[in-house]
């Protein structure tokens, strides 16, 4: 950090991406520097200790790599929160119509209640239909198992009410690890004056844990409320059962209610009255749950004799069938209020639906393979079509088949768009290259193709919005289909019957889908376990959680923290006070730290923009934030950015570059005092790689750097300088005298 010696100059307080590189690294501060060579083999020099950065210029970096996760255990965590983080982020992903946001806000929380829901009923499938009603029911499965024979032979109502512990273990578990506020610090707030009124400029600004607060009791109150109702369909009708039975859906009813009116949730964090009514409702459910499980254990009523837990199948099936209306309503509210204007992809008005169906998805594939596999460990050592525990709900079973229909479909028509596009992306890149190297030697024609096929790469990300989209739908069609469950068909006696397919191929194909989501949820484990480990990994998998927890939790309570609510009031503070103490600050920020920067610039007062200049690259502002955030990164937001730092922007971008690019025009534009619209001159290309030729004592051509960050760049460094320089002199646009 920046000591008082250094007051008055400028500092450039850099910013880095979801790479999670160290402080040595944003600061360039290695050592040793490369003079030649590549990564796989290369020549370096000791660096001088003052050989870093720009001379003038202190260097500082802001390093926020662990708020997301940072450690072993929270990264597993974020694994198997997973979709309730996808849920959460669907909801900051809605139109930029304004008509659209209390729909959109109440149907993704509706989603998002359903997915608590479906966690109860999911450990209530192991609990209580496994293990309570199917295995403790049999002498075959008890065998060789005395740490579960104990309640072998104990009444039904003692056995459930005993494993009716496990849900609400895992209930308190879920509430206990959400209650940890994402704010860590008091001290981090935004200032109150001059914060800007765009929407992007909220991110951190306001105190989300009275919301979250309101969102986790409601969902906790649903939670123990789903439990009463598989215990008491699983009783079967009596009065006392009824009675419970309707104030259980008088709990439920209500907690919808809430969660359909955003003017009222989302009220100011002052307002204690509506506090007190979602902890009553919680409350409430919490004391309901004590009289039914008491119901239970001392109900003399005989109990229904069935092979399942008695409405268990039903419930389940029912709850799928809201998961297929709410995902449907939230289509038709998405496509009725997208952007119409020319050149808008339809496919992208439906980013929110994507990520909410396949939040929808995991879940559903989480459950049924933890199901599946339950079932497998009971039935072991039973010979084969004996099975005491087989058969799992038929819904859990057309989920599988779902997930994997939905899998295949979306790869085999991403293998047709790779190579349908294949053609117009290599034109487009050809034509890129015959621009920024023109009458190439001949013997540079193995690295033209190199330079080509990477740009083409690169060029692909705007199909693999379209494609994930694709795979959101798939999968809520696959949610739909789970409802045939009701009908008390299996996939392969419907396949078998309408197409000719063989059962026994179907329900291979189904457990091959099963274990395709252990495969997958085994990768997701080591994935979290490597990406805070090693950054290689961490720059390919971790971005996924870096992305996800950077929007507050205003959809699911239950979804990993928002480090953005730290991070970005940090940010603001720290400036402010270089500021304050005499220091201009230039701002230069990685991939996704320039989204970091760009909230934080919103937050700024004034005063304080006046001396900052902002330097971006690799930024995805433009390419992913504005096509899949549309209300919170537009074209105003962008421009609002730029006024406030005095249009002291420059933004390196490169067509080699997979995540980041333009943010106002690709187009190259002159730096002229008299330009009409000052944004035209902050987007600068840079040419990748810088040359074709090897150069003289060297033994490979300069690298392709994609995505790779550009501190140690010469255009880097003379950005650097420029901006310091306009710094130094308040020049608000190129080319104008301070």
């Amino acid at each position: 950090m920046s000591g008082p010696d250094d007051s008055g100059d400028v500092v450039e307080l850099r910013v880095h991406g979801v790479s999670g590189a160290n402080a040595a690294q944003v600061l360039d501060l290695q050592p040793t520097g490369q003079v030649a060579g590549d990564r796989s083999g290369g020549f370096y020099r000791p660096r001088p200790s003052n050989d870093a950065g720009v001379p003038g210029v202190t260097l500082e970096a802001y390093r926020w790599g662990d708020l997301p996760s940072g450690t072993v255990a929270r990264s597993l965590a974020v694994v198997f929160l997973l979709p309730f983080m996808l849920v959460n982020v669907a909801i900051w992903m809605r139109p930029a119509n304004p008509g659209s946001e209390a729909m959109v806000k109440s149907l993704c929380r509706l989603l998002a209640l359903t997915l608590t829901v479906l966690y109860v009923l999911a450990i209530a499938g192991v609990a209580l239909d496994l293990v309570g009603w199917k295995c403790l029911a049999s002498s075959d499965c008890l065998a060789g198992r005395s740490w579960l024979s104990w309640l072998g032979g104990r009444p039904v109502g003692q056995r459930l009410a005993v494993l009716a512990l496990a849900p609400v273990a895992a209930i308190g578990l879920i509430w206990r690890a959400s209650s940890r506020p994402g704010r860590t610090f008091e001290a981090f707030r935004a200032p109150d004056q001059g914060v800007s009124t765009s929407r992007l400029g909220t991110i951190g600004q306001w105190d989300a844990e009275p919301l979250v607060g309101r969102l986790r009791s409601i969902h906790v109150a649903a939670a123990f409320a789903t439990l009463n109702v598989v215990l008491l369909l699983a009783r079967g009708p009596t009065a006392a059962t009824i009675a419970l039975t309707a104030v259980t859906g008088i709990i439920l009813v209500g907690c919808v209610g809430l969660l359909c009116t955003p003017p009222l949730i989302d009220r100011a964090p002052g307002d204690r009255r509506l506090d007190r009514v979602t902890r009553t409702l919680r409350t409430a459910a919490v004391i309901l749950t004590v009289v039914v499980l008491a119901h239970v254990l001392t109900s003399s009523q005989p109990w229904p004799q069935e092979h399942g837990l008695p409405g268990y199948d039903t419930t389940l099936a029912g709850l799928f069938l809201a998961q297929t209306t709410l995902l449907a309503a939230l289509g038709v509210v998405l496509l009725w209020h997208r952007r119409r204007e020319g050149g808008a992809t339809p496919l992208f008005g439906l980013g929110a639906l994507g990520v909410a169906a396949t939040g929808i998805s995991m879940a559903l594939a989480y459950s049924a393979e933890l199901i599946y596999r339950v079932a497998d460990f009971l039935d072991r050592d039973v010979p084969t079509g004996e099975g005491i525990v087989s058969g799992p709900p038929r819904a859990y079973t057309w989920a599988i088949y779902g997930f994997l229909r939905a899998l295949v479909v979306t790869v085999i028509i991403a293998g047709l768009v790779v190579l349908l596009s294949r053609p117009g992306r290599r034109r487009a890149a050809a034509a890129i290259v015959a621009r920024d190297f023109p009458n190439p030697p001949a013997e540079v024609r193995p690295r033209l193709r190199q330079v080509r096929d990477a740009i083409a790469r690169a060029r692909f990300t705007e199909k693999l919005v379209p494609l994930a989209v694709l795979y959101g739908c798939l999968a809520g069609l696959a949610t739909a289909t789970t409802t045939v469950g009701l009908l008390g068909q299996f996939p392969s006696d419907v396949i078998e019957r309408n197409i000719g397919l063989p059962a026994d191929a179907v329900t291979f194909g189904i457990a091959f889908g099963s274990w395709v989501i252990a495969a997958v949820i085994l990768g997701l484990v080591v994935g979290g376990i490597f990406a805070y480990r090693t950054e290689p990994y961490r720059r390919h998998i971790g971005v996924l959680w870096d992305l996800g927890t950077f929007w507050p939790r205003a959809a699911h309570p239950f979804a990993p923290p928002c480090y953005s609510e730290r991070a970005v009031p940090e940010l603001a503070r720290r400036i402010t006070y270089l500021v304050e103490r005499g220091d201009a600050v230039l701002l230069t920020g990685h991939s996704h730290g320039s989204v970091l920067l760009a909230a934080t610039v919103l937050q700024l007062p004034p005063q304080v923009g006046d001396r900052v200049a902002l330097l971006t690259h690799g930024s995805p502002l433009r390419r992913l934030y504005a096509r899949l955030f549309p209300a919170y990164v537009d074209d105003a937001a962008l421009h609002e950015i730029g006024r406030r730092v005095g249009w002291r922007w420059v933004n390196l971008w490169r067509d080699t570059d997979p995540i980041g690019g333009w943010v106002f025009s690709p187009r190259p534009s002159p730096t002229s005092a008299g330009d009409a619209d000052p944004a035209v001159a902050v987007d600068r290309r840079q040419r990748d790689p810088r040359d074709l030729v090897t150069p003289p004592g060297d033994s490979v051509a300069p690298p392709i750097h994609g995505h790779w960050p550009g501190e140690s760049d010469e255009p880097f460094a003379e950005v650097v300088r420029e901006l310091a320089q306009r710094l130094r002199g308040r020049s608000g646009r190129p080319g104008t005298p301070g």
